[in-house]
């Protein structure tokens, strides 16, 4: 997600700001954010190798040359075959469509299977059986801030992300030096990227974040963590939060 990146980025670049740090879903993968030595990869260029270039965050990227769009934010269900120039992920992401859009996102729990996924039509939302953790209003809540704001902006921050890899080239050999708690569902993408576990699992996090105090995997959980398991989750920041 979004946040984690920041927060990583915020930890590694401002330290003197930060107390603590409790951080869900996406760790941190120095050589993917940052352009830091021979082993790194371009952001984009590391997701289109790992699920080609229908993935949602390579598609994003504006090129007139751009193969059709398959799907849009993995089982958003919007599939109209276009080509990704200046607008068109805009008019796809259409505040209109936020209800729909909101609706198939948050129903999918981001998992590896997602990923390789790509829906048969853009489909009907009464079919979408929401998960337990989420409802009607939950969904009208989402659909009517993005029908405020539309997506540009988050559809933006996607478009930056090989400059962001870039501009932090400075801190290439730099490591996160907040106290840090680090949680992340089973389920989740994030958890099944190529060597993730191992980097997790055998010492490469706590390398690049010494301060990192515990590791949680919540078995059952997606990419919506915060959500799928609200109290689980804020028990984790809670405890961890109150020690400082």
């Amino acid at each position: 997600r979004l946040g984690a990146i920041i927060a990583w980025y915020l930890c590694l670049f401002r330290p003197d700001r930060v107390t603590a740090l409790v951080n869900t879903s996406v760790a941190f993968m120095r050589h993917v954010f940052i352009r830091a030595g021979a082993a790194a990869v371009k952001t984009t260029d590391y997701f289109n190798q790992a699920y080609g270039p229908t993935y949602y965050v390579c598609r994003f990227q504006v090129s007139s040359s751009s193969p059709p769009l398959c799907h849009a934010c993995l089982s958003s269900g919007l599939t109209n075959e276009v080509t990704q120039e200046p607008g068109v992920a805009e008019k796809e992401f259409a505040p209109a469509h936020a209800r729909h859009l909101m609706t198939r996102i948050l129903s999918d729990r981001f998992s590896e299977r997602a990923a390789g996924k790509e829906p048969k039509d853009g489909g009907d939302d009464a079919d979408v059986a929401l998960p337990p953790w989420l409802t009607e209003a939950d969904i009208d809540y989402f659909a009517a801030a993005f029908e405020k704001t539309g997506f540009t902006g988050a559809i933006n921050y996607y478009r930056n992300m090989d400059r962001n890899w870039e501009l932090a080239a400075p801190w290439a050999d730099a490591k996160v030096t907040v106290p840090t708690k680090f949680i992340v569902g089973d389920g989740d993408l994030t958890y099944h990227y190529a060597g993730i576990q191992d980097y997790l699992h055998k010492g490469g996090l706590k390398a690049d974040v010494p301060l990192l105090e515990e590791l949680v995997v919540v078995p059952g959980a997606g990419h919506f963590i915060q959500q799928e398991r609200a109290q689980e989750v804020s028990d984790h920041i809670h405890d961890f939060i109150a020690k400082f």
